[in-house]
């Protein structure tokens, strides 16, 4: 099941054979995870991250009251904390919105890969930044852009991320999301958050129905998000 997450290095990398084998040395277990589980505790102590195989997650962060905030999304062939590797421990949860399957990455594996295979190395690091300019986008979002134009700027963004390893079909893809969970994305309520599914798909945009989000008008759609995907680096990556 590794191979979505080389898939997705593939994208922007070449890797050697060698390369290729270290990699899947690096994963010393697969696990499966239930849906709605916590996998990391903000300040939990960190010796290895998660390589998420399969399913969807989240980085979350909580008010004292109950409140929820979604800070960036995790689908299949991401590290949902390779930050972790230098911090040793998060301020925020990692979550799961559905069964996931994860491969755990000891540390002291990611401390060999960097030093034996800089060019893995560099293009790990250039992950996590790719990562840290997903989260300043939601934030642009957040703090900008008004309801419908941020739900459908995800949609966009998530039909690119998924179609990038193998897993959107031509006019959109699997979606495990509840509406509590969309909202909590997009700092919506959930009554708003239905309200700009049903207005989207009113205007002939998009169908979200049994989990499943069919882009409809993919133009339109990128039109009302005046969506630019620079931030998603999906270029290969220059040496």
């Amino acid at each position: 099941m590794i191979s979505v997450h080389l898939t997705k290095l593939r994208r922007r990398i070449s890797i050697s054979s060698e390369e290729e084998r270290a990699i899947r040395d690096s994963v010393t277990e697969t696990r499966r995870v239930a849906a709605d589980d916590i996998l990391i505790r903000a300040g939990q102590e960190l010796n290895s991250s998660n390589l998420l195989l399969d399913g969807w997650m989240a980085r979350t962060k909580d008010l004292p009251s109950g409140e929820r905030q979604v800070t960036e999304l995790h689908v299949a062939g991401d590290f949902a904390d390779l930050h972790g590797f230098t911090l040793k421990r998060l301020d925020h949860d990692v979550v799961t919105l559905s069964e996931c399957t994860v491969g755990v990455v000891p540390h002291e594996r990611l401390k060999e890969i960097i030093e034996s295979y800089p060019r893995l190395g560099q293009y790990y690091w250039f992950s996590a930044n790719v990562d840290a300019a997903i989260t300043r986008e939601l934030a642009l979002s957040l703090g900008q852009r008004s309801a419908m134009s941020r739900m459908a700027h995800l949609f966009c963004e998530l039909y690119l991320r998924l179609d990038a390893v193998g897993q959107a079909r031509p006019d959109g893809y699997a979606f495990p999301l509840t509406q509590r969970e969309l909202s909590e994305c997009l700092g919506l309520t959930v009554v708003h958050a239905n309200r700009t599914i049903q207005e989207l798909r009113r205007r002939g945009l998009v169908e979200l129905e049994n989990r499943q989000l069919t882009i409809l008008d993919r133009r339109g759609l990128e039109g009302i998000a005046e969506f630019d995907s620079t931030y998603l680096y999906l270029d290969r990556v220059r040496a």
